[in-house]
Protein backbone atom coordinates (compact mmCIF):
# COMPACT_ATOMS: atom_id res chain seq x y z
CA UNK A 1 0.00 0.00 0.00
CA UNK A 2 1.55 3.28 -1.03
CA UNK A 3 0.87 6.68 0.39
CA UNK A 4 -0.86 9.31 -1.66
CA UNK A 5 1.35 12.28 -2.44
CA UNK A 6 1.07 14.84 0.30
CA UNK A 7 0.98 18.57 -0.22
CA UNK A 8 3.40 20.78 1.60
CA UNK A 9 1.78 22.12 4.80
CA UNK A 10 1.83 25.65 3.37
CA UNK A 11 -0.51 24.47 0.56
CA UNK A 12 -3.19 23.24 2.98
CA UNK A 13 -5.84 25.25 4.73
CA UNK A 14 -4.81 25.95 8.29
CA UNK A 15 -6.20 25.08 10.67
CA UNK A 16 -7.62 22.12 8.75
CA UNK A 17 -11.28 22.68 7.89
CA UNK A 18 -12.24 19.09 7.03
CA UNK A 19 -11.03 15.58 7.74
CA UNK A 20 -9.12 15.06 4.45
CA UNK A 21 -7.16 18.29 5.10
CA UNK A 22 -6.53 17.20 8.70
CA UNK A 23 -5.22 13.81 7.60
CA UNK A 24 -3.00 15.44 4.99
CA UNK A 25 -1.54 17.74 7.67
CA UNK A 26 -0.60 14.64 9.69
CA UNK A 27 1.43 13.00 6.91
CA UNK A 28 5.20 13.21 7.28
CA UNK A 29 8.09 12.42 9.61
CA UNK A 30 7.65 13.54 13.21
CA UNK A 31 9.84 13.70 16.31
CA UNK A 32 7.59 12.95 19.28
CA UNK A 33 8.06 13.76 22.96
CA UNK A 34 5.51 11.94 25.13
CA UNK A 35 4.77 11.97 28.84
CA UNK A 36 2.64 9.13 30.20
CA UNK A 37 0.82 9.07 33.52
CA UNK A 38 -0.71 5.93 35.04
CA UNK A 39 -3.04 7.00 37.83
CA UNK A 40 -4.12 3.39 38.37
CA UNK A 41 -0.60 2.51 39.57
CA UNK A 42 -0.24 1.72 43.24
CA UNK A 43 1.46 4.12 45.65
CA UNK A 44 4.43 1.72 45.98
CA UNK A 45 4.83 1.57 42.21
CA UNK A 46 6.95 4.46 40.96
CA UNK A 47 6.11 3.71 37.31
CA UNK A 48 3.16 6.11 37.37
CA UNK A 49 5.08 8.55 35.13
CA UNK A 50 7.35 8.08 32.14
CA UNK A 51 8.70 10.27 29.37
CA UNK A 52 9.99 9.09 26.03
CA UNK A 53 11.19 10.39 22.71
CA UNK A 54 10.31 8.72 19.45
CA UNK A 55 10.33 9.08 15.69
CA UNK A 56 7.12 8.54 13.74
CA UNK A 57 6.52 8.10 10.03
CA UNK A 58 2.89 8.89 9.13
CA UNK A 59 1.56 8.05 5.67
CA UNK A 60 -1.66 9.28 4.14
CA UNK A 61 -3.94 6.45 2.98
CA UNK A 62 -6.31 7.20 0.10
CA UNK A 63 -10.09 7.13 0.46
CA UNK A 64 -12.58 5.46 -1.84
CA UNK A 65 -16.00 6.06 -3.38
CA UNK A 66 -17.77 3.93 -0.72
CA UNK A 67 -17.57 6.54 2.06
CA UNK A 68 -13.99 5.87 3.24
CA UNK A 69 -12.47 9.35 3.64
CA UNK A 70 -8.94 7.96 3.81
CA UNK A 71 -6.71 7.21 6.71
CA UNK A 72 -3.28 7.22 8.27
CA UNK A 73 -0.62 4.54 8.61
CA UNK A 74 1.83 5.07 11.47
CA UNK A 75 5.23 3.41 11.83
CA UNK A 76 7.50 4.02 14.80
CA UNK A 77 11.25 4.07 14.19
CA UNK A 78 11.57 2.06 17.44
CA UNK A 79 9.34 -0.68 16.02
CA UNK A 80 9.88 -0.59 12.23
CA UNK A 81 8.06 -3.87 11.58
CA UNK A 82 4.93 -2.72 13.41
CA UNK A 83 2.60 -0.48 11.44
CA UNK A 84 -0.82 0.64 12.62
CA UNK A 85 -3.50 2.13 10.42
CA UNK A 86 -6.72 4.04 10.97
CA UNK A 87 -9.44 4.37 8.32
CA UNK A 88 -12.08 7.10 8.61
CA UNK A 89 -15.65 6.88 7.29
CA UNK A 90 -17.95 9.73 6.29
CA UNK A 91 -20.49 8.53 8.90
CA UNK A 92 -18.16 9.62 11.75
CA UNK A 93 -16.77 6.16 12.49
CA UNK A 94 -13.17 4.96 12.25
CA UNK A 95 -11.59 1.56 12.50
CA UNK A 96 -8.10 0.24 12.95
CA UNK A 97 -6.65 -1.75 10.10
CA UNK A 98 -6.55 -4.85 12.30
CA UNK A 99 -8.46 -8.10 12.31
CA UNK A 100 -10.29 -7.30 15.55
CA UNK A 101 -11.95 -4.32 13.84
CA UNK A 102 -11.35 -2.12 16.88
CA UNK A 103 -12.61 1.38 16.26
CA UNK A 104 -14.82 4.15 17.45
CA UNK A 105 -16.10 7.52 16.36
CA UNK A 106 -14.37 10.74 15.34
CA UNK A 107 -15.30 14.43 15.54
CA UNK A 108 -13.51 17.29 13.84
CA UNK A 109 -14.20 20.29 16.08
CA UNK A 110 -14.55 23.90 14.82
CA UNK A 111 -11.12 24.73 16.33
CA UNK A 112 -9.52 22.24 13.89
CA UNK A 113 -8.86 19.51 16.48
CA UNK A 114 -9.74 15.88 15.86
CA UNK A 115 -11.20 13.82 18.71
CA UNK A 116 -11.18 10.02 18.59
CA UNK A 117 -13.29 8.03 21.05
CA UNK A 118 -13.12 4.26 21.60
CA UNK A 119 -15.58 2.74 24.09
CA UNK A 120 -15.77 -0.79 25.42
CA UNK A 121 -17.94 -2.22 28.19
CA UNK A 122 -15.18 -1.50 30.73
CA UNK A 123 -13.19 1.51 29.42
CA UNK A 124 -13.28 4.70 27.40
CA UNK A 125 -10.30 6.07 25.48
CA UNK A 126 -10.35 9.68 24.23
CA UNK A 127 -7.59 11.11 22.10
CA UNK A 128 -7.51 14.69 20.88
CA UNK A 129 -5.09 15.79 18.15
CA UNK A 130 -4.54 19.40 17.14
CA UNK A 131 -2.05 21.64 15.40
CA UNK A 132 -0.77 24.95 16.75
CA UNK A 133 1.30 25.41 13.57
CA UNK A 134 1.51 23.24 10.45
CA UNK A 135 4.73 21.67 11.80
CA UNK A 136 3.70 21.34 15.47
CA UNK A 137 1.12 18.72 16.40
CA UNK A 138 -0.16 18.05 19.93
CA UNK A 139 -1.96 14.95 21.22
CA UNK A 140 -3.63 14.22 24.54
CA UNK A 141 -5.01 10.83 25.48
CA UNK A 142 -7.16 9.84 28.45
CA UNK A 143 -7.93 6.15 29.06
CA UNK A 144 -10.18 5.46 32.03
CA UNK A 145 -12.52 2.84 33.38
CA UNK A 146 -16.24 3.49 32.92
CA UNK A 147 -17.56 5.43 35.88
CA UNK A 148 -14.96 8.19 35.71
CA UNK A 149 -12.25 6.80 37.99
CA UNK A 150 -8.72 8.06 37.22
CA UNK A 151 -6.92 5.98 34.64
CA UNK A 152 -4.02 6.57 32.29
CA UNK A 153 -3.21 9.73 30.35
CA UNK A 154 -0.53 10.96 28.01
CA UNK A 155 0.49 14.16 26.32
CA UNK A 156 2.65 14.35 23.20
CA UNK A 157 4.19 17.21 21.33
CA UNK A 158 5.32 16.30 17.84
CA UNK A 159 7.54 18.36 15.57
CA UNK A 160 7.57 17.69 11.84
CA UNK A 161 10.95 16.75 10.41
CA UNK A 162 11.60 18.97 7.41
CA UNK A 163 14.28 18.68 4.78
CA UNK A 164 16.96 21.33 4.92
CA UNK A 165 16.94 23.29 1.66
CA UNK A 166 19.80 22.42 -0.66
CA UNK A 167 22.57 24.98 -0.46
CA UNK A 168 22.74 27.18 -3.53
CA UNK A 169 25.46 26.19 -5.97
CA UNK A 170 28.52 28.38 -5.91
CA UNK A 171 28.40 31.06 -8.58
CA UNK A 172 30.74 30.37 -11.52
CA UNK A 173 34.09 32.02 -11.01
CA UNK A 174 33.52 32.54 -7.28
CA UNK A 175 36.45 31.84 -5.00
CA UNK A 176 36.05 28.83 -2.76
Amino acid sequence: MTAAPSAAPAELSFPPADLPDFLQCCAGEWMSLRSRFDLEATAEDDSWHASERGELQIELLPGDAQGDLGGLAVTSQDQPGRRSALHFSADGRFHAGREDGRGGHWTLWPDGSLELVIETDERELRERIWFTKPNLRLRSTVDQPKGGAPGRASFSSEIRRVQRPASPAAAPGAAA
